[in-house]
């Protein structure tokens, strides 16, 4: 039974936001081009800051450690699916 409230709750907040972006965009119209394009180049950095920053702390980690490409790749996994999860929340802000 409590399945079937949590399925209804999220159903529920799921409609709830939809008629908040379906009222946003009747009150605000449309986003310019300019403004699609500075979305996606902010997606775009903030999937690529957290990956050039996991090659960084791999590089020095291997050179440290004297472990080849291990951290590195390792590390830019990790930097990458970061990344993509902030870039994920963000566009559902948006």
């Amino acid at each position: 039974m409590k399945r079937l409230e949590k399925a209804t709750a999220g159903m529920e907040e799921a409609v709830k936001a939809r008629r908040e972006r379906d009222a946003r965009w009747k009150r605000d119209g449309e986003r310019t081009i300019g403004q699609n394009l500075a979305m996606i180049g902010s997606l775009g950095w903030t999937v690529v800051v957290p990956s050039l920053l996991g090659v960084l702390a791999g590089r020095w980690l291997d050179r440290r450690l004297h472990m080849g490409i291990f951290w590195t790749l390792g590390l830019l996994v990790l930097g990458l699916a970061l990344g993509c999860v902030m870039a994920w929340k963000r566009m559902q802000r948006a």
